[in-house]
């Protein structure tokens, strides 16, 4: 499987090059970008631990790498700028998006092929690539909240003190302010998150709070997030490559899933060969339910606000 990533010579381009190094999964990681010697460099820096990973194609390139890569991963993005409103920096990202497309459709791209968005606001944009490439709905998807999830898992794990790989909680909605941490289904190692010990509802909301903050914390810290996500997006094009059928909680187009229709959003989505295979509908409590159509309220309003 080839896979290309726009915006490969960034700092979430090139981590996720690296996690799909790692995975030793994927035939060959194309990392395309503007900035040509950065992309160079990244995919050099790659080529040169080759020997001690895997056997696969690494390269630097302009679009036309997309017109025959089985997954087109979309990275490029602009950051806010200093008392710029979230708003404009939307409006900014939106109209980088649509030059990435054009660029697309002008090198042409496989009719199989998965587009799958990373790029801020990720559910925004999925949706704006749905609506633009001509691609059945179902090759088009977007992290969603899958770093958030992980995110949650981590720290969760971490104040517990259990293996991270043993807990499962899920965050549905919004990659946003309005995501929704769904508790009513959490557990740890199959048991009931409420009965774990040491869990009380202050340590949730406690968590829960970080989680919503983190990737501020780490912007703040470090820059931008890098591994987190690199390892994220690998995740999914592993399930995609692998035909897994995996349950993700990735972004897609929905049509009455939780009562939610015309807009891009997480919810527990089947990530296979094809990109979206099935989504799965569960029982949440009244406020989990209510708060998700909330979420998927605010992004419809951000899209016909931008779009």
């Amino acid at each position: 499987m080839k896979v290309s990533i726009i915006g490969g010579g960034g700092l979430v381009g090139s981590c996720a090059g690296f996690a799909l190094q790692a995975g030793k999964i994927v035939r060959e990681i194309a990392l395309v970008d503007v900035n040509q010697d950065l992309c160079e460099g990244q995919a050099l820096d790659l080529l040169h631990g080759a020997s001690l990973l895997s056997d696969q194609k690494i390269t630097a390139n302009g679009t036309e790498a997309v017109k025959d890569s089985d997954v087109i991963v979309i990275t490029a993005g602009l950051r806010r700028k200093p008392d710029e409103s979230r708003l404009d920096l939307i409006n900014r990202n939106v109209t980088l998006f649509r030059s990435i497309l054009a660029d697309m459709k002008q090198h042409g791209f496989r009719k199989d092929a998965i587009v799958f968005v990373v790029s801020n606001p990720v559910d925004v944009l999925t949706y704006l690539a749905i609506k633009e490439l001509g691609l059945p709905p179902c090759q088009v998807i977007g992290l969603g909240t899958v770093l958030d999830t992980t995110r949650l898992r981590s720290m969760l794990a971490q104040r517990l003190d259990v293996p991270p790989t043993q807990v499962q909680v899920t965050i549905f909605g919004e990659h946003g302010d309005s995501m929704v941490p769904i508790w009513s289904n959490a557990q740890i190692a199959g048991l009931p998150l409420e009965k774990f010990p040491g869990v009380t509802s202050n340590l949730i909301a406690e968590v829960e709070k970080k989680t919503r903050g983190s990737g501020a914390e780490v912007i703040k810290k470090k820059g931008g997030a890098g591994f987190a996500v690199g390892v994220s997006i690998a995740d999914v094009v592993h399930a995609i490559a692998l035909d897994q059928k995996r349950i993700l909680p990735v972004s897609a187009l929905q049509s009455g899933a939780y009562g939610l229709r015309d807009v891009a959003i997480s919810v527990p989505t089947i990530v296979g060969r094809k990109g979206v295979e099935g989504l799965i509908e569960i029982d949440l409590w009244p406020k989990e339910k209510i708060a998700l159509q909330k979420s998927g309220q605010v992004l419809r309003e951000t899209i016909e606000k931008v779009l």
